[in-house]
């Protein structure tokens, strides 16, 4: 699975804090229906048995609908049920010892916050960055916030695609606009609201509108 720049317009992260009685498989779907684009399955506190099969149904799924899906920062699951790659943070590993890893074929995302780690992950092989956060967030405890102005010196700074995360709405992505960003990754904009598939394609239409802009 490539991974281009309109494949990283509405790229969804899970968690399963939202699910409300529902199965992680309900929930991606519905956001798949909505027309995400782009799946990380995001597990902070599952066994690595469950975190196993949760991943091997997902990327199932993920097929159907022809959606690349990666695994947050577990190079070793992401290796064992060959997913079609991973994102990892600052402190979870070098792109480059991931790349070596994973070989010529996968997707690695990487976290970056400044121009700096933005440009070195580049080098070391990143597909695409995700910088943020670009608004204040619940999601992540420790998120840094990232300016605007950084965030398209970023842009201007690499040349594989990057997108935004953090605290990101439908009601605020406008504010993104003009920053060289070619998407948005959101965790509860989508998977924190009743009508996950709604929301997935009200978002998707104002990250459009955005990225135009």
């Amino acid at each position: 699975m490539k991974c281009d720049k309109e494949n990283l317009l509405l790229y969804a992260v899970t968690d399963r804090h939202w699910l409300e009685g529902r199965t992680l498989h309900e929930v991606v779907k519905e956001s798949l229906e909505g027309g995400v684009t782009f799946v990380q399955l995001r597990e902070k506190k599952l066994d690595e048995e469950h975190f196993l099969e949760e991943a091997k149904d997902l990327k199932e799924l993920c097929r159907e609908y022809h959606v690349p899906f990666v695994i947050n920062d577990n190079v070793e699951i992401a290796i064992e049920m060959d997913a079609d790659g991973v994102h990892v943070g600052q402190s979870d590993m070098e792109a480059g010892d991931v790349r070596a890893k994973l070989g010529p074929d996968k997707i690695i995302g990487v976290s970056a916050q400044t121009v700096e780690q933005a440009v070195l992950a580049e080098r070391h092989g990143a597909d695409y960055l995700g910088v943020g956060a670009v608004f204040p967030t619940s999601s992540k405890d420790d998120a840094v916030e990232v300016p605007f102005e950084t965030l398209k010196a970023i842009c201007e700074a690499v040349s594989i695609p990057v997108i935004a995360i953090g605290g990101i709405t439908k009601d605020n992505v406008k504010e993104l606009s003009s920053s060289g960003i070619c998407g948005i990754a959101v965790i509860s904009a989508i998977y924190g609201q009743k009508d996950i598939k709604k929301a997935s394609e009200e978002l998707k239409t104002a990250t459009k509108e955005m990225v135009r802009e």
